[in-house]
């Protein structure tokens, strides 16, 4: 069986935020995420921008410790890690950014760039390290001559390619991709994504890819977790979900994705109303405003995971949102 690279236990982030010179309230970003990536795998994160991907991925790549739960990475206690401890677990998990043109810096050279990583978590010779970068641009499909060219140089396809040789630097086994494709043309997409693959192959790695794009998420996920103003609310894998979503929250985002066949448009009802407030979230289920199904249970109760058919929703009707998806069909 494939070894589990990183497990969340019961996540939690909650910020303290100011409503005016004397008071503060609690925006409750994460409430409660709970899964397990193995190696070679993908887990894909969906949800309306304000659900708490962004705020998860901050957690999973160690840049802020969770207000609850427990992270383990390769098996190691990550949720509140000594100095010397998280020096060693930061290179296990690495990021690439959503904006390639952002996340590099403009002074510096494609060979800097690369070996920064390298100068500060070993000990490697200046020539090991360009060595080891000149390497690995070439795993990435970048020409020897770019080393000592700038940032500015480069295409937004090419400049998200240093970004994911600048993550591979340090040889990491879990890699969170926050949007790495949705500020690319469709046929570079392609090309970043195709190459992902290649690299997940040829170094086993474990993926945790952040999207609004389920059309992408369809390609490459293995999992897919959708989330919904901080919490889980469907975590099935790629074709049951695709296939036959069992949240009224999953159906909705598959409504809002554009559908090249005719025949698979408007089938399912599209989301309306806006996301609640995260500092007052409703009670109950937090979805139930915006829901088609919802019943006054759903008003007051919140509901837990649970299997259906193989898949763990967060709904008190998942059975009937299920038979109506496969009548629709």
């Amino acid at each position: 069986m494939t070894a589990t690279v990183m497990e969340a236990r019961d996540l939690v982030q909650t910020y303290a935020v100011r409503q005016g010179p004397f008071q503060h309230a609690a925006l409750h970003a994460v409430r409660g995420v709970s899964f397990e990536l193995r190696a070679g795998e993908t887990l894909a994160v969906v949800g309306e921008s304000g659900c708490g991907k962004s705020t998860l991925a901050r957690m999973l790549t160690l840049v802020e410790p969770p207000s609850e739960g427990r992270l383990l990475i390769d098996g190691r206690d990550a949720t509140r890690p000594t100095r010397a401890e998280l020096r060693r677990l930061r290179r296990e998990v690495q990021m690439v950014f959503q904006d390639p043109y952002g996340s590099l810096n403009p002074r510096k050279k494609v060979g800097a760039i690369l070996q920064e990583p390298l100068v500060i978590n070993t000990r490697m010779s200046a020539n090991e390290r360009r060595k080891a970068a000149r390497e690995m641009m070439e795993r990435v499909g970048l020409r020897p001559e770019h080393y000592d060219r700038y940032p500015h140089m480069f295409s937004g396809g090419q400049r998200q390619r240093i970004a994911i040789a600048r993550a591979l630097m340090l040889r990491p086994h879990i890699i969170v991709l926050d949007e790495p494709v949705s500020a690319l043309d469709v046929s570079v997409q392609a090309q970043v994504l195709n190459l992902l693959n290649d690299l997940q192959q040829e170094f086993e790695l474990a993926y945790l890819f952040i999207s609004h794009d389920l059309s992408v998420v369809r390609h490459v996920a293995d999992q897919v977790m959708v989330m919904y103003l901080g919490r889980p609310v469907e975590v099935a894998h790629r074709d049951d979900l695709f296939a036959a979503p069992r949240h009224p929250y999953t159906q909705a985002l598959l409504a809002a994705t554009p559908a090249v066949n005719p025949e698979h448009r408007g089938q399912r009802r599209a989301l309306s109303g806006e996301l609640p407030s995260p500092i007052a979230p409703p009670p109950g289920c937090a979805f139930h405003k915006r829901c088609p199904f919802a019943v006054e249970r759903c008003t007051s109760e919140r509901p837990e995971l649970r299997l259906v058919e193989g898949a763990e929703v967060a709904c008190h009707r998942a059975e009937e949102v299920l038979e109506a998806e496969r009548k629709s069909a």
